[in-house]
């Protein structure tokens, strides 16, 4: 990881990565535990992940192509500068007390979506950056950024939201994207897009038909995932993973009100714990993924998210709830550095934000339907039951990612950058 440090650009996305996500903890878990305090119910969650959702995936089919055809940073530094001056708007509308519940959701809305197009293209613009043999490197250091962003995040909002408000956690949103753009702006000079090689170049008959060449363009890249059961397998396991985490907001903040009687500071620590626990795993995260290999490490760290799932609606206790949330961070941390690891070996450049989006896609969709079941059943069954059925998602990934396949990691096709005067 030294040797990714020393990079200049990879020194400026870690910062970058480190305080945006500390800005959009805060947000999450204030905004959450906002309407959850305004509402008393998960289905009010519920619906918030839901509306949140289906934006997003109207955008997917089109934002891979957007990914691969346009410069990276560029992309993050628009995403970063759109979405701070949205949540500046919302936080002053709260800080002088001029705000509605819907404008809470349609900010959640914007920013998911700017948070579903950031997310494949910052990885694609690792990938890009990085050489080939320092990729699971590349990807911890990532995810000490964002885990990082997320640990100081969990160990803020839940400590000071009842001082500042919603409003004061929105306004040091905004000036975590502020410092985030300044980032990016000084990872690189020049516009950068990456070129497909010759047997992937575009047909001169489609160039200047922009609705031929967009369905060309995710042809190829639903063919490239057919040829490769491994792709397709960890992309299984990859979509799983997605719906699973994401549905957890439905029962964080439930699990300090109801099961721990904690409040906005027993929320506090579990992101606390959980993001700890992910910090943490980047230090082991790369060693272990290279020894064992992705699929393996993929297999274990789901199976760790599964059982800590079982566990964590039985427990009474904070600081058990606390210890359960660190090792279930700690599996999340390891998962994902060794799934982007995987694919982004597999995956062609020119491929990889097409690639990521269908199984986002995929995560998404299926994230909608789990959102709604577990908020249904926490409320109207019991909250131990709806944490099972996440717990249930991440074991079916686990034997995703454990199925065989015979197939070698292939080498990456060349598509080197090219800069564009």
């Amino acid at each position: 990881m030294r040797q990714i440090l020393q990079q200049r650009g990879m020194r400026f996305v870690f910062f970058a990565n480190l305080v945006s996500m500390m800005g959009s903890g805060m947000n999450g878990a204030a905004l959450n535990w906002s309407i959850l305090q305004q509402t008393h119910s998960e289905m009010s969650l519920s619906l918030l992940v839901v509306l949140q959702t289906i934006p997003a995936m109207l955008l997917m089919p089109f934002s891979g192509v957007i990914i691969d055809r346009e410069d990276r940073r560029h992309l993050v530094m628009w995403l970063d500068a759109a979405r701070g001056l949205l949540v500046l708007t919302v936080a002053l509308l709260v800080v002088f007390h001029h705000s509605h519940m819907w404008e809470l959701y349609f900010m959640n809305i914007v920013i998911s979506i700017g948070f579903w197009l950031f997310w494949p293209t910052i990885n694609a613009l690792i990938q890009e950056l990085s050489h080939e043999d320092h990729l699971a490197s590349a990807n911890s250091l990532l995810m000490a950024g964002v885990q990082g962003g997320w640990l100081l995040a969990g160990a803020f909002v839940g400590f000071v939201y009842n001082r500042i408000g919603l409003g004061g956690v929105l306004l040091i949103d905004f000036a975590t994207y502020v410092v985030s753009f300044l980032c990016y702006f000084g990872v690189r000079e020049g516009r950068h897009v990456v070129k497909p090689v010759e047997n992937f170049a575009m047909p001169e008959h489609l160039a200047d038909n922009p609705v031929q060449r967009y369905f060309h363009e995710m042809r190829e890249s639903f063919s490239f995932i057919r040829r490769s059961r491994a792709v397709m397998l960890m992309g299984i396991a990859w979509s799983l993973f997605i719906a699973a985490m994401l549905t957890q907001a439905v029962t964080t903040s439930p699990i300090s009100d109801r099961i721990l009687h904690a409040g906005a500071v027993g929320y506090g620590w579990l992101n606390f714990g959980w993001a700890m626990g992910a910090f943490i795993s980047v230090a082991y995260a790369a060693r272990t993924t290279t020894r064992l290999g992705a699929r393996h490490a993929v297999a274990l760290s789901m199976s760790i998210l599964a059982v800590c799932s079982f566990f964590m609606g039985t427990s009474h206790l904070l600081w058990l709830s606390v210890t359960l949330f660190f090792f279930m961070g700690s599996g999340r941390g390891w998962g994902g550095i060794a799934i982007t690891t995987d694919m982004m070996q597999r995956v062609p450049k020119h491929f990889m934000g097409r690639v990521q989006n269908t199984f986002y896609f995929l995560g998404t969709g299926l994230q909608m339907f789990t959102a709604v079941l577990v908020g249904y059943v926490a409320h109207h069954i019991g909250l131990a039951r709806g944490i099972a059925i996440i717990g249930s998602l991440y074991a079916v990934a686990a034997i995703a990612a454990m199925i065989p396949t015979h197939e070698r990691v292939s080498e990456l096709a060349e598509a080197e950058p090219v800069s564009v005067e």
